[in-house]
């Protein structure tokens, strides 16, 4: 696969996938419930939520991982286009930012609001299938 140097689509998916793999990583830090209790108030960010809390960080390494390997000139087997690659992370990680945004965790009811790192994150994963879709187009 030959990268052209003033192909718009492709620029624009290499630079989506690592710009929305950095925000996805760092959205697991930030507060994805929030509440108030009496005279207290209470927000938990996403590494807290559990095990798809931190898999939503480490999604989005991947991501990160994947684009620095591009940019270091290591391509992929032909067999597996990192179009397809992203495309799975970033479904992966919509799917366990989904159910994070379905089900708040019992042990965090007093935050029974979703706080803006949720959304944050959905929209970096719902991106990183976007960047994966864009290079897709290029590619074939």
């Amino acid at each position: 696969m030959t990268r052209r140097a003033g192909a718009g689509l492709w620029v624009l998916g290499e630079r989506l996938a690592w710009v929305s793999g950095l925000v996805l990583a760092v959205s697991a830090f930030t507060g994805w419930y929030a509440g108030s209790g009496v005279g207290l108030n209470l927000s938990v960010i996403g590494w807290h939520t559990g095990t798809l809390g931190k898999l939503v960080f480490f999604v989005g390494l991947a991501v990160l991982a994947l684009a620095a390997l591009r940019q270091a000139g290591i391509d992929l087997p032909a067999s597996v286009p990192e179009s397809l690659v992203l495309i799975l992370l970033g479904s992966s990680a919509t799917v366990f930012v989904l159910i994070q945004l379905i089900s708040i965790p019992d042990t965090f009811q007093p935050a029974a609001g979703r706080g803006i790192g949720i959304w944050i994150s959905l929209a970096a994963a719902l991106a990183v299938i976007a960047a994966g879709l864009l290079q897709a187009s290029e590619e074939f």
